[in-house]
């Protein structure tokens, strides 16, 4: 991911450069994973739009005093925008609506939203929320492979941010999250999106559509 940013920059030109870099800096190099046991993923019909489906979890961490916070995730399954990340002690049902009706009115409603059958999913709150306007996608019960966009996600906040912080209260998470939320959406480049960052790849899918909307308009007129 460095060489692509650097290169983005237009601070390098090959890796050799970067791999330089890195021994010169003393960077530290990508931690090998634990290997994890294999697991059936189910195929799912890829997302072809943005808000065709937003995918939702929650990942939990400890601050300093051993106090669990809980972080509520939401990501565009074709853009892979997040489009929220809150954090707190606690986070109802009730809550989980009112996070999405807040992302729903700054970019319209999904056509579907993907989540497991956690107490905040299936409540009362929720289903009314998503009452027939919008498809609620539930996986399996204990089949987390079948929301893979969200976990690949949260590997990414495990791995990048979570391991490598060491937080004391609430404020510093919210404080911090929201400027990784940030850098995630707007400054670091993902591979599935030929190295567009999310917002780049969405803002580029919207300048297609208009110039597509303004074709069909002209095309119309052409024809009146």
């Amino acid at each position: 991911m460095l060489h692509v940013v650097l290169r983005r920059e237009k601070l390098v030109i090959n890796h050799k450069r970067t791999e330089r870099i890195y021994r010169e800096e003393e960077l530290s190099l990508r931690t090998k994973r634990r290997k994890k046991r294999p697991a059936v993923r189910i195929q799912m019909p890829p997302a072809t739009a943005p808000n065709q489906v937003w995918a939702m979890d929650f990942i939990f961490d400890r601050l300093a005093n051993g106090r669990r916070i809980k972080i509520f995730s939401l990501i565009d399954e074709f853009s892979k925008e997040c489009l929220a990340l809150e954090a707190d002690t606690s986070i109802s049902g009730v809550r989980v609506v009112q996070i999405l009706e807040s992302v729903a009115i700054s970019r319209g409603y999904p056509v579907s939203i993907r989540s497991d059958n956690g107490p905040e999913f299936t409540g009362k709150a929720l289903y009314d929320w998503v009452n027939d306007r919008v498809n609620h996608i539930f996986i399996d019960p204990g089949k987390p492979t079948q929301n893979p966009f969200v976990e690949s996600f949260h590997d990414k906040i495990r791995d990048e941010f979570l391991n490598e912080h060491w937080f004391s209260t609430l404020k510093e998470v919210r404080e911090h999250i929201a400027d990784w939320k940030s850098g995630y959406n707007n400054f670091r480049p993902h591979s599935s999106l030929n190295g567009l960052t999310p917002h780049a790849f969405a803002q580029s899918i919207l300048k297609e559509q208009i110039q597509m909307d303004q074709k069909l308009v002209t095309q119309k007129a052409l024809t009146a």
